[in-house]
């Protein structure tokens, strides 16, 4: 009989020890805000190299995030013929550019990926010109892919493969250029998807 007390207040002991273990533990993470609490083996997820916006002393600077040299591109950053950003260089585009991708479902789906994350808040998931900023009265004159006309001549659904491509590259009206967030093989992609917008279809 009074072994089995000993066990059951040993036991008690246990399970208070372990209650009060269990408090502190949660009211030293609760004290500041700002802590993480413990942490193990922080060298696994700590970067060896410096952080972009990080203060380097191995450039005449003092900042790691250089400018690239002049004239040079990402490895696989292929351009096309280079038009300028002017209307001779829309027209051109329009006339001699050819898409280089295939239009197959791989393709038309990241390219209606793309389209939604950067083109529907305006132009709408239907291409339709009333994406929810246009609805919400932030922007004004976006035109229907199949039914608008276009600010430059001529009606929307008649844009040329070229001239679709020079307005993502460098934007048009209240649009900007998208050259620097969507990568010239992904403009393909989306120039794919908005050609079956301007028949009226998109893809499921």
């Amino acid at each position: 009989m009074k072994g089995s007390t000993l066990a059951m207040s040993n036991n008690k002991f246990v399970y208070t020890a372990f209650l009060a273990i269990s408090f502190l533990a949660m009211f030293s993470a609760c004290k500041d805000k700002r802590s993480t609490g413990l942490e193990y083996a922080r060298n696994m997820y700590d970067p060896i190299a410096y952080n972009p916006d990080q203060p380097n002393k191995n450039f005449k600077d003092g900042k790691t995030a250089q400018i690239p040299p002049a004239h040079t591109k990402p490895i696989g950053f292929t351009e096309y013929d280079e038009y300028p950003n002017t209307k001779e260089g829309y027209e051109a585009a329009g006339l001699s550019t050819v898409n280089p991708l295939p239009v197959d479902t791989l393709n038309l789906a990241t390219g209606k990926h793309l389209y939604t994350v950067f083109c529907s808040p305006c132009h709408g998931d239907k291409g339709d010109g009333q994406g929810h900023l246009v609805k919400l009265e932030k922007i004004n004159g976006v035109p229907s892919y199949y039914e608008g006309s276009s600010s430059r001549g001529g009606a929307m659904k008649d844009l040329s493969t070229g001239k679709i491509y020079h307005t993502i590259k460098y934007g048009v009206n209240n649009m900007g250029s998208y050259a620097s967030q969507i990568l010239p093989t992904d403009r393909w992609k989306v120039v794919e998807y908005v050609q079956q917008l301007q028949k009226g279809q998109s893809v499921k």
